[in-house]
């Protein structure tokens, strides 16, 4: 995969609250730009307690231009500190990995995302920078008003 794009902001919440949210995938619709559908395809069981009921695959349905497409992704949890995903099938993804990476800072959470993808159309590596970075700073932005927010 080629190299990530990333970015962070601060969410005045601990991490176990950021992490909620960002595991709390049938929600993403009301609250992440362009998500139109999010539906967990398949969980953890309940013997691992750093995954335990989270989910391992989520089929997405997204509408942010210039991307429409459904693809569904895996999911790797490490407690309330990281979340990483890979792409598992997409129609016009060829790949996409990413990564929240959570840090409490005294009261506050620093969350860090990290985006790599790669489109089925031919797109010039600035191009495909511009829209990681675009993805990435609408998540976080929603993420933090959803969190801070309390919904």
């Amino acid at each position: 995969m080629a190299e990530q794009t990333s970015s962070s902001i601060v969410v005045d919440a601990p991490a176990a609250d950021v992490m909620a949210v960002i595991a709390d995938f049938a929600a993403y619709p009301e609250w992440a730009k362009g998500v139109t559908v999010a539906e967990v395809r398949s969980s953890y069981d309940d013997n691992d307690p750093a995954r335990a009921g989270r989910a391992r695959e989520v089929f997405f349905a997204l509408d942010v231009s210039p991307i429409k497409d459904e693809y569904t992704l895996s999911y790797v949890w490490d407690g309330d500190r990281q979340v990483t995903w890979t792409l598992v099938e997409g129609k016009m993804l060829r790949a996409l990995e990413g990564a929240y990476v959570l840090r409490e800072t005294g009261g506050a959470t620093e969350v860090t995302y990290r985006l790599a993808l790669d489109v089925s159309i031919p797109l010039i590596g600035m191009l495909k920078r511009k829209g990681e970075k675009i993805l990435i700073d609408t998540a976080l932005k929603g993420l933090k008003k959803r969190v801070e927010s309390g919904a």
